[in-house]
């Protein structure tokens, strides 16, 4: 949520930085007019209010004496009822200022590429060489079917579509692989957690995948309650410290989890619909931190440095691009993919977004700290994969591919794949 102070006194750059993310400056128009319609009602309301007091007042001034009051009381009774019509007429311009600023997405910091498409994000790095194969590489879905290790047939039988099962040491590599995740964020300072995999409404909007996320079926809510199964571990995490004031000196708090992500996909027709590239469900650790303001762009390099030393361990070539203003999230100031290099497809494909959502987040779930004055400060929240578990599998198959079908398992892995060093077909 953007702060209605600054979009009012500093109207043409919320504009002109929000133009850069595709947002129509009428729209920043048409907040302010009705914005401004509602703090017109609360001064109508207060001054009602300040009339009713003096007319009470000269009523019980009246009764005191013994003199007739009944005009003084109808006055306040038809007061009363000004009151009660302004103030509900101001719920309803208040619910409507809060729906207009709630689509309002983050003001991109401005070192974000500009682009009102996906193209024109910029390569900060490239960090290992795709490797040379002797051999014509396969998809990782051919791989896995061929070894026995990842069943999609039968997951379409059992779920539909954009599900899979992982079979023996396929299950054993996914765990593998997470288990290793977590053991590294650990090291790097991140608190473990398990978190609910369904959030309420009011945890939805504070991370802010609500109202958009509802309104584009991007997710699945449960029927009849005020529940939705989680599209990322970020909801929960974020949201632990929701309408809460945290001490200054735990700052920065990094915390991580690994919870299954839960993705309708809408409007993803077409595209990646084989492997486990795009799945309606799928296991993902997440990384969150806390900082306070002026830490939280150091923050986000530290955070994108512990993803990308994830990759690095595992041996897998990737590169980090800045997303343009229109391809990253909502909540986002600025946004590093990491993106994985994907031998079939011949390209890198994205295992990572890790994010400055500065206080965009934090000022709809109410996340503050008080500094050393003793003011109260909204804190900034950043979030980035640590990482996508099955885009990760599907990256080791393709990688790590041998000519005969096998699959040499990553030496980082192999003590949690219990000294197993290849997946080969029985």
């Amino acid at each position: 949520m953007l702060d209605l102070k600054k979009i009012r006194t500093d109207t043409d750059f919320v504009k002109e930085r929000l133009g850069t993310r595709g947002i129509d400056p009428k729209e920043i128009d048409k907040l302010l007019d009705v914005d401004q319609r509602r703090r017109d009602l609360i001064v109508e309301s207060e001054n009602l209010k300040k009339t009713r007091n003096e007319v009470s007042d000269q009523i019980s001034l009246l009764k005191r004496n013994k003199e007739d009051a009944n005009d003084k009381i109808t006055e306040m009774r038809k007061v009363s009822g000004e009151i009660k019509d302004l103030d509900q007429k101001l719920q309803v311009i208040t619910d409507q200022v809060q729906d207009m600023a709630a689509h309002l997405p983050n003001i991109p910091n401005e070192d974000v590429p500009i682009s009102l498409t996906e193209e024109g994000s910029v390569e900060l790095r490239k960090v290992g060489k795709p490797r040379e194969f002797s051999f014509k590489p396969k998809a990782h879905w051919e791989i896995g079917e061929n070894l026995g290790i990842l069943d999609f047939e039968r997951a379409a039988k059992v779920s539909g579509s954009r599900f899979v099962y992982y079979v023996g040491l396929g299950a054993k590599l996914e765990r593998a692989v997470y288990n290793f995740f977590l053991d590294q964020n650990d090291k790097a300072g991140y608190t473990e957690m398990i978190t609910p995999y369904m959030v309420n409404d009011d945890s939805m909007f504070g991370t802010g995948q609500f109202p958009k996320f509802k309104e584009n079926h991007a997710g699945y809510e449960i029927q009849d309650s005020d529940l939705t199964l989680i599209p990322t571990a970020e909801v929960p995490l974020v949201n632990y410290h929701r309408n809460e004031i945290l001490d200054e000196a735990e700052l920065p708090i990094s915390e991580t989890a690994l919870s299954p992500a839960f993705r309708s996909e809408a409007g993803s027709a077409g595209r990646d619909t084989r492997g486990l590239i795009r799945m309606h469900q799928f296991n993902k650790v997440e990384m969150v931190k806390f900082t306070k303001p002026e830490d939280s762009w150091n923050e986000l390099e530290k955070l994108t440095g512990q993803a990308e030393n994830l990759l690095k361990l595992l041996k897998l070539p990737y590169h980090v691009i800045t997303l343009t203003t229109s391809d990253m999230s909502f909540t986002a100031a600025m946004t590093h993919d990491l993106e994985v290099w994907i031998p079939a497809q011949d390209t890198y494909r994205e295992i990572s977004s890790c994010s400055n959502c500065t206080d965009f987040q934090a000022r709809r779930a109410q996340i503050r700290y008080r500094d050393a004055q003793g003011k109260l400060q909204y804190v900034h929240t950043l979030n980035g994969s640590g990482l996508a578990v099955g885009r990760t599998v599907a990256a080791i198959l393709e990688n790590y591919q041998n000519e005969d079908g096998s699959v040499t398992i990553p030496d980082v892995l192999v003590p949690y794949m219990g000294g197993l060093t290849k997946i080969a077909k029985d």
